[in-house]
């Protein structure tokens, strides 16, 4: 068993937490979340998600020697492309419901005054105890199933054994886990600040997420299904 190939995963999954297919995601779903600890977990959730798959695609190509076809590797791009498209647009959609506006308040005394509300801001609660993030684990395999092929192919020409390249494919995982939770630290920071200070800047790093997010699903989406000819 070779210990500097089994650090080489870890350092790999760390480094692979930033592609910016994943990044997009992971800050698509920031926008959802309540609290730093909240984007945290959902990092973290997603590099589990991201995991789970890798290491069943792993096992299964491991053990059978047989690897993944390259159409379906092509394709399972093309599904994440799919779902940044979808993910970009819940961004953009949750924008748009919860928009700022202003209406006049008067009080008893006579007094009026506007006010400033996000339309649902009201009805969101920052206490809230969240549940298992769900849409996150998935997400991160979706990312996994995309990713497994390469990772394979490379798994299987620098490994001795099964076991060993089991454990790499482990030791990736809990890489890509660590390190989507970092960027998910990173990313969550600003969101959060802006939230709760300066809502115009926060409408606006939201809307870039979305955007950003649109774009990158769909420039995946061309250059597979069209100029790899997927879809042909």
């Amino acid at each position: 068993m070779n210990p500097g190939l089994l650090l080489l995963g870890f350092l790999l999954g760390m480094r692979h937490a930033l592609e910016s297919d994943h990044l997009a995601a992971v800050a698509s779903l920031a926008t959802r979340s309540r609290s730093l600890g909240e984007t945290i977990r959902q990092g973290a959730v997603w590099g589990l998600g991201h995991t789970l798959t890798l290491f069943l695609f792993g096992a299964v190509v491991l053990v059978t020697d047989r690897l993944v076809p390259e159409q379906l590797a092509r394709g399972l791009e093309f599904a994440v492309g799919l779902m940044l498209l979808a993910l970009g647009l819940d961004v953009l959609r949750r924008l748009r419901r919860e928009r700022l506006h202003i209406h006049p308040h008067r009080h008893a005394d006579g007094t009026l005054h506007l006010h400033l509300h996000a339309r649902e801001a009201s009805h969101r609660h920052d206490h809230a105890h969240p549940g298992f993030p769900l849409r996150a684990l998935v997400v991160g395999m979706m990312h996994g199933m995309a990713g497994s092929a390469a990772l394979i192919l490379l798994t299987l020409k620098t490994v001795q054994s099964p076991l060993t390249g089991l454990l790499y494919i482990a030791l990736f995982g809990l890489g890509s886990m660590a390190g989507m939770a970092a960027v998910s630290t990173v990313i969550a920071i600003p969101l959060r600040l802006s939230s709760q200070r300066m809502q115009r800047l926060h409408q606006g790093l939201t809307a870039l997420v979305g955007v950003v997010t649109l774009g990158i699903g769909g420039h995946l989406v061309w250059q597979i299904g069209m100029v790899d000819g997927l879809l042909r």
